[in-house]
């Protein structure tokens, strides 16, 4: 042809401008669409047509299995989060991904090879190999990130759900014990400062947060307990506070038969103290969750009083205004365990503040986006005895329990003398609130509460506090 001109490779260059070049380079640029579209199709009528066959039914599939995914996620969500935690499917998916991968560059890269670079113009066979090398990166990167992902996902799970004892909800719900602590070298012993117990409606995943005082005093142990032989009229001994169960009971290891004896000795006095059965527990390492909170961009509070940074063992070093704020880890860790200036009621309510703010602001994308982050902060601060058997229920009630407003209960003078509570009081409030939020389940709306949790104290009735008095230890639900 008069257009054309030999080329460097070895075969001829068309003239651009040619009715030939632009068809070979329509050519061309098809092919790489048939092949990010459906996978082998290039090859199918362009080369090798049994590798194309093999493609296309792999990728058809690969939807079908998607479609069957989706389709089983809007009937029955807890299935399908049951199938995206098991240890077996996970493993096999990641490979599988891999192989996706492979095999899908494999084809890009054969596609571009169909559309017979050597017979491209220069201009053309530049954008050609251009657009072939983004599909090639953009394909790689998307699924190898998936296929890392699911191994994070695996690897978290194995590691911080490790537990193998599968507990049924009593009554209808799932008591999830909270202990908030902090470690370090300069601690004696392992104290939680923030001890709560989150009563889950199993099927409506309607929430009561319940905040017990650390220092709670005379606590009762069940029948059976080793405590209860050493303390019969409760926990009665100097500096002897619910947050010193644990340590105790460690100290004293070889009068239990449990491999956790601390945590079995708090979760047995939690369960006297609220006439609640609970279920499994989690232990969260405060300094893990700041960076929790770090690893998805910080959380958003309204501070309701102005709070000091540091003055525990230290100096002052700044204040977290009033108002509404975007807090780092650090802050956030500081607004939850301050009480320099104020109170542990106050700081009870803070700390409700802070888990419910994450409740609300953790979405899919934020998890998704930051997977490798919040594997690492997690496993290193979480230590849950829920089972990886039982990650799905808790997953689709985290959903449900996040579109509902959380309603909270807490055991703080005046209405309960923790230097000698009313246990039998304790246990009706308690009582009261579960029964409230169970009876309320199917009517509350999330979008009827939005700015101000229900405070649920003294018999369940609601009350009202009065914006002008100074001391607000006891408000401690007030709007976040």
């Amino acid at each position: 042809m008069l257009n054309d001109r030999p080329s460097a490779l070895g075969g001829t260059y068309a003239d651009p401008t040619s009715a030939t070049a632009r068809i070979q380079f329509r050519r061309a640029l098809t092919l790489a669409a048939m092949t990010l579209v459906m996978p082998g199709s290039a090859q199918l009528v362009q080369g090798n047509r049994r590798v194309g066959r093999i493609a296309i039914r792999v990728w058809l599939t690969v939807l079908a299995l998607a479609a069957v995914f989706v389709l089983f996620a809007l009937m029955d969500r807890q299935f399908v989060f049951g199938l995206a935690t098991n240890a077996t499917l996970l493993t096999l998916g990641r490979w599988v991904l891999v192989a996706l991968a492979l095999g899908w560059i494999s084809l890009i890269v054969d596609a571009w090879r169909l559309g017979r670079p050597r017979e491209l113009a220069r201009p053309h066979l530049a954008i050609s190999t251009v657009l072939h090398g983004a599909l090639v990166v953009g394909t790689a990167a998307v699924l190898f990130f998936a296929a890392h992902t699911v191994s994070v996902m695996n690897g978290f799970t194995d590691t911080v759900f490790a537990s193998t004892t599968v507990s049924k909800p009593h009554d209808g719900r799932y008591n999830v014990l909270l202990m908030g602590t902090d470690s370090g070298q300069d601690r004696s012993g392992m104290r939680p400062d923030s001890i709560n117990v989150a009563s889950i409606d199993a099927d409506t995943g309607k929430a009561v947060l319940i905040g017990l005082p650390r220092n709670l005093e005379n606590v009762p142990f069940p029948k059976g307990s080793p405590l209860r032989k050493q303390f019969p009229n409760g926990f009665d001994c100097d500096g002897c506070y619910l947050n010193a169960v644990n340590t105790w009971a460690n100290d004293h290891a070889d009068l239990f038969t449990t491999k956790e004896p601390g945590i079995d000795a708090t979760m047995g006095a939690v369960e006297e103290i609220t006439g609640l059965k609970l279920n499994y527990y989690a232990l969260v390492n405060m300094k893990g969750f700041s960076r929790l909170i770090d690893a998805v961009g910080g959380v958003e509070i309204n501070v309701r009083e102005r709070t000091a940074i540091g003055g525990i063992g230290s100096p002052i070093r700044g204040y977290i205004e009033a108002g509404e704020q975007q807090l780092s880890g650090d802050k956030a860790l500081w607004y939850a365990r301050s009480r320099v200036e104020n109170d542990d009621w106050s700081r009870m309510g803070r700390q409700k503040c802070v888990m419910n703010a994450m409740v609300r602001q953790l979405n899919p994308q934020k998890v998704l986006m930051n997977m490798q982050d919040i594997a690492n902060s997690s496993s290193a601060m979480l230590h849950t005895s829920i089972p990886r058997q039982d990650l799905n229920v808790f997953m689709d009630l985290a959903l449900k329990t996040k579109s509902q407003p959380i309603s909270s209960v807490s055991l703080v003078p005046p209405v309960i003398y923790t230097g000698n509570p009313d246990y039998d009081k304790v246990r009706r409030l308690v009582s009261d609130a579960v029964g409230s939020s169970q009876r309320n389940a199917e009517l509350q709306k999330a979008a009827l509460v939005t700015a101000k949790l229900p405070l649920i104290e003294a018999g369940g009735e609601t009350q009202k506090k009065d914006p002008r008095k100074a001391n607000r230890s006891a408000d401690l639900n007030e709007t976040c």
